[in-house]
């Protein structure tokens, strides 16, 4: 897949995700404090969108709109034409902390939303151990979350969101928790998995470096109340080694998304 290239809009792709006019306030003892102002974009079909933003700017508010968690104040999102008005199967969702069932073997943790949704046990079960091949843990299906290292633990997590198929997958600053090395590699890993199952993402991140390494297009929010300051499409070829990382096409984009914020905006470097 070498030389294929980043960043098709929605524009060019069938759209899977639509979110229009979007506002969510919550009450509060102080007043009504409003997250999300009028937000709209679209997702095209196999897109991978980063969003980046301050901390406190409603990303996690919009995700969990996204997976059906929370409902909206104003306006409403679409995933493949059906508002999404609360938690839905075909929506996986990867959180910062992997939250693998200790008492669960990888094989078993991967295997959850097959068994919650009562999915063909013999399918899903050569379903993930084909997934567990794909990032390297074979020979780890019997072990237990504590005897993987975080990279691993999360691995785990985003596997068992593919699991059961899902048009959409939404992350919300998965490899956060974990050190630079692991988080480069995983980093590449994600790469990988979206290239060879060409799934829709969603992916929330502190770091401008890593939206802009993983995502086809960047969404920029503001702070609260947060509202998209840019769509911004990244034209850089795949597969990304870390060395694009050095490369001037790839600072003009981190310049270009860093210069909305200022240094007590929350956004790493």
């Amino acid at each position: 897949m070498d030389g294929l290239r980043s960043g098709a809009t929605a524009n060019d792709r069938r759209t899977v995700i639509r979110v229009d006019h979007l506002t969510k306030t919550y009450g509060t003892s102080h007043g009504p404090v409003t997250a999300l102002d009028d937000i709209d974009f679209t997702v095209g079909d196999g897109e991978f969108v980063s969003i980046v933003g301050p901390s406190g700017c409603g990303k996690s508010t919009l995700l969990k709109i996204l997976a059906g968690l929370l409902g909206t104040t104003k306006g409403n999102a679409e995933l493949g034409g059906t508002r999404i008005i609360g938690p839905r199967k075909d929506i996986g969702v990867v959180f910062q902390a992997p939250v693998l069932f200790p008492w669960r073997t990888v094989l078993r943790n991967v295997m959850l939303p097959a068994d919650v949704q009562k999915l063909d046990a013999a399918a899903h079960e050569a379903k993930a151990r084909e997934l567990i091949r794909m990032v390297g843990l074979e020979g780890f299906e019997d072990r237990y979350p504590w005897e993987l290292s975080g990279g691993m633990q999360q691995r785990v997590g985003i596997i068992r969101a593919l699991i059961h198929d899902p048009a959409m997958l939404l992350m919300d600053e998965p490899f956060g928790a974990l050190d630079a090395m692991t988080r480069d590699n995983m980093n590449l890993e994600l790469q990988r998995i979206w290239m060879e199952r060409r799934k829709t993402i969603l992916f929330i991140t502190h770091s401008i470096p890593e939206a802009v390494f993983l995502g086809d297009r960047v969404l920029v929010m503001t702070p609260r109340p947060g509202r998209i300051a840019e769509d911004r499409r990244i034209d850089l070829p795949r597969p990304r080694p870390l060395d694009v990382m050095t490369t001037p096409e790839f600072g003009d984009h981190v310049r270009h998304v860093r210069a909305y914020f200022n240094s007590h905006s929350g956004i790493d470097g």
